[in-house]
């Protein structure tokens, strides 16, 4: 099973979507002016009045929250450590890259799933790529294989692989039975996804800031009582980037290939631009300034906050300690337990408790998120269907359990196909819907230069106003 996973997992990810995945970053950074960085500020403007919702939607800000929650989970705390023990130092030069790239991406993905939302049979705004697929493109039957592909990969798999993370790190701290541990875990991850989408926003607005913040003031101390060997780590990583540091053994193409993939398959698992995962939540949003755009802004601060911040603070970490220098302990020791042994010799003994904590609620929101976004693609498929959902989430919870005892190779291996699977049929959507994207771009940002607040009015939109349901942006 794990050599045919290799085997699909090189073709998709070396062949296939490294190039698409750049590609299409590089398209819609080029064509849209450099956006995340021309309007790096007026990202946080537009954050600073996200806070605003109504009775179809929930805010800005609690969708941010939300995408957070599936965004820094295990891909920052055991991914990294994934990345640098299987592409070394290097590979997080191409996590940033990606992530940077892959900010226009998420603004383009985003702002579809905003334009092209619907109300639900209970008056809540759905949507996502599935929905801009279907109305946008005029093709069901993709949005049907994308959204079977989400459910598999965000209702399913990754919960195993968050679960995973949780036990791994919960056995390493305290010596707990990785299967009890998936058992309770269950229990407390069922309560809230089972009291819906709104009250999901409601655990993620109030857990993600502080564990976020906690996070980075140790990291912070850390880094400050280490700032002397700061510029060296830094430097380290561009040398195994560029294969700097191989090249007097005649293996650079190789090292450089290997850092290429591990950063960019860790680095889209972490920041999910381009994946369709994160406009999911992002289309259930009651957007201000009230245009899709806008929440095309606030996403892309989603995946900044996660790799360019989070994923580096691990990967400092983790360099800082030095494990990464003894080849014998990289090579018994991966994932959870690298991060967490990095930390106890920066803490001390603490550090792995620590981090058996954090990965605890960075996971546990990354569970009860991920099944939004595997909701939001049932109900795509069936409507309200309520015996689907409640198939679904049993479903959910057993793979949380299954997690909790599976071995880790084969989890993140069946994370790695389904997420490309995913993240190809995505980025084929949004190439092909591109010119409405940047329709949308322009109107946002030639109001704003007139200094006006923007509003999207469909009336000025004609080919767009008939792909629109349920007068959604009637103003």
């Amino acid at each position: 099973m794990i050599k045919i996973l290799d085997y699909f997992n090189h073709i998709i990810w070396g062949y296939i979507l490294i190039y698409l995945l750049l590609g299409a970053g590089i398209y819609f950074t080029i064509s849209m002016g450099i956006i995340q960085f021309r309007h790096f500020m007026h990202m946080f403007a537009v954050l600073k009045n996200s806070n605003k919702s109504d009775n179809s939607g929930i805010s800005s800000f609690q969708a941010l929250c939300t995408t957070l929650a599936a965004r820094v989970g295990t891909g920052n705390l055991t991914g990294v450590a994934i990345a640098l023990t299987t592409g070394g130092p290097g590979a997080i030069f191409w996590m940033w890259l990606v992530a940077l790239i892959g900010m226009a991406t998420s603004f383009a993905e985003n702002t579809l799933a905003q334009l092209y939302k619907i109300k639900d049979d209970k008056g809540n705004y759905r949507g996502g790529p599935a929905y801009y697929m279907a109305n946008g493109l005029k093709m069901r039957w993709m949005g049907i294989l994308f959204s079977i592909f989400l459910i598999i990969a965000f209702g399913l798999i990754f919960n195993s692989v968050q679960a995973n993370s949780i036990a791994q790190a919960t056995l390493v701290a305290f010596g707990f039975n990785p299967c009890y541990v998936g058992i309770v875990l269950a229990i407390i991850c069922g309560i809230i996804i089972f009291g819906g989408l709104r009250f999901i926003a409601r655990i993620a607005e109030l857990i993600v800031p502080i564990m976020a913040i906690a996070y980075l003031i140790l990291t912070c101390c850390i880094m400050i009582n280490n700032i002397d060997r700061l510029p060296g780590v830094f430097l380290l990583i561009i040398k195994h980037a560029f294969g700097l540091q191989e090249a007097v053994s005649g293996i650079v193409s190789y090292s450089i290939t290997q850092s290429m993939i591990q950063g960019i398959q860790r680095g889209l698992f972490s920041n999910e631009a381009g994946m369709g995962s994160a406009p999911n939540i992002a289309a259930t949003a009651s957007p201000y300034p009230p245009h899709p755009a806008s929440q095309g802004y606030v996403q892309m601060l989603g995946v900044f906050m996660d790799t360019l911040i989070i994923c580096s603070a691990t990967a400092i970490i983790i360099i800082f300690s030095g494990i990464l220098n003894n080849t014998g302990e990289t090579n018994s020791i991966s994932g959870i337990e690298l991060t967490q042994r990095a930390l106890s010799s920066a803490v001390g003994d603490w550090g792995a408790i620590f981090i058996a904590i954090a990965i605890f609620f960075f996971a546990f929101t990354s569970i009860i998120a991920n099944y939004a976004y595997a909701e939001n693609n049932m109900i795509f498929l069936y409507k309200n269907h309520t015996a689907g959902l409640y198939i679904l989430r049993i479903a959910t919870l057993s793979m949380v359990i299954f997690g909790s005892i599976a071995e880790m190779p084969l989890v993140w291996k069946l994370a790695d196909a389904s997420m490309g699977l995913m993240a190809l049929i995505n980025l084929i959507a949004i190439l092909m819907l591109s010119s409405i994207i940047l329709k949308l771009t322009k109107d946002y940002n030639s109001q704003r230069k007139t200094g006006k607040l923007p509003i999207f009015n469909i009336n000025s939109y004609p080919d767009i106003r008939k792909q629109i349901k349920n007068n959604i942006w009637k103003i």
